[in-house]
């Protein structure tokens, strides 16, 4: 197993001003993935963009059903799905030229981060931006 968790890549992730593609996210308060984006979007400041099959506006934000309807370039893709389905979000975030996955807390998927970093993605996996931007201090 690689690491993909490099304390210079996360730094970097959450420090460089980018747009992030929250795929998974939804207008469910209760899951984990709508307070992360909140926390992305406030207290980072960055741009999110909701990617959910129902394409909600969540946080102000337009939805889209799918990562590659999202006009424009998406820096950063923050993985929200059950792991048996994280491959095809991170082959479509290769696809968009992305230039980073970020597969959250409990999200492995290790063909996968290995094909991203392949392609010459950074990969950050099995964690939480919030957890890691409160571990480095940064909000």
């Amino acid at each position: 197993m690689t690491d993909h968790q490099d304390p210079d890549v996360v730094r970097r992730l959450l420090t460089t001003p980018a747009r992030w593609a929250v795929v998974g996210l939804s207008t469910n308060r209760a899951r984990a993935a709508h307070g992360v984006a909140a926390f992305v979007q406030r207290d980072l400041g960055m741009t999110i963009v909701p990617v959910h099959p129902s394409a909600p506006t969540v946080h102000g934000e337009q939805g889209y059903r799918r990562l590659a309807d999202v006009p424009g370039q998406v820096d950063v893709v923050d993985v929200f799905v059950n792991s048996r389905n994280a491959g095809a979000v991170v082959d479509d975030a290769v696809a968009a030229g992305a230039r980073a996955v970020w597969l959250q807390l409990g999200v492995v998927d290790e063909a996968a981060a290995r094909r991203a970093a392949d392609a010459g993605l950074d990969v950050i996996m099995d964690t939480c931006p919030v957890i890691e931007a409160r571990r480095l201090r940064l909000a």
